[in-house]
């Protein structure tokens, strides 16, 4: 019960202004992504000799609004349909989640696009109301570099046509 009352309230948040497409920008698929973040335990780029866990890519399925499987979500970060669009983005910006467990919230750009599909058509892609995938706080050391961990996350993906 206590998670639904989270997941609605990260839900009503409003997105930060630094996250808006441009006016004319047009709606053309949402999807919920639910997959894992993965992360690579390595040495610090501060080189005091602490490791930190890295982000290395994303792994998710995407479904629409019927809860079906409609496309994918990867390294690039790249998005792709199963009717055949890609969208690889470029991050514009980010900001933090409302939700202090989860990943942030972004704008990106469309760095490359391909295909017939609606992903193909897209020019902004907005990452929202994230649950989860954080890199962990601690177990990183220079025993385990190079190990990996993966963490569950969901976000809802907004895909826009240019103005």
């Amino acid at each position: 019960m206590l998670t639904g009352l989270v997941i609605a309230a990260v839900a009503a948040v409003a997105q930060p202004a630094t996250l808006a497409v441009p006016p004319a920008a047009t709606l053309i698929f949402r999807a919920e992504a639910r997959g894992v973040q993965l992360y690579v335990c390595r040495a610090g780029v501060d080189k005091t000799g602490g490791y930190d866990w890295t982000f290395k890519e994303p792994r998710a399925d995407l479904y629409d609004q019927q809860g079906r499987v409609v496309g994918r979500h990867y390294a690039g970060p790249s998005w792709e349909g199963a009717d055949g669009g890609k969208v690889v983005g470029q991050l514009l910006a980010k900001a933090p989640s409302p939700d202090p467990s989860a990943i942030d919230w972004l704008l990106l750009s469309a760095r490359s696009t391909n295909g017939i599909g609606v992903l193909g058509k897209t020019a902004y892609v907005q990452r929202l109301r994230t649950r989860g995938g954080r890199a962990p706080l601690g177990g990183c050391s220079q025993t385990n570099s190079g190990a990996q961990t993966s963490i569950p996350y969901t976000a809802e993906y907004e895909f826009y046509s240019a103005p």
